[in-house]
């Protein structure tokens, strides 16, 4: 998921933080956007992509 998101914006710092248990995280500019921990799910197919556009804005 990482490259893939990474290849669609490619000027903007995006980190995907991965931790034990199958949790992560997405911090798009020093800002969490998407923590799996938190709502206790995978995203949706384009939410995280959704979410970074939202951001951008």
């Amino acid at each position: 998921m990482e490259a893939e998101i990474k290849s669609k914006f490619d000027n903007v710092s995006i980190e995907l933080i991965p931790s034990g248990g199958g949790v992560f995280e997405v911090i798009l500019d020093e800002t969490l956007i998407f923590s799996k921990k938190a709502v206790k799910r995978f995203p949706e197919d384009g939410e995280v992509e959704k979410l970074i556009r939202e951001n951008l804005n």
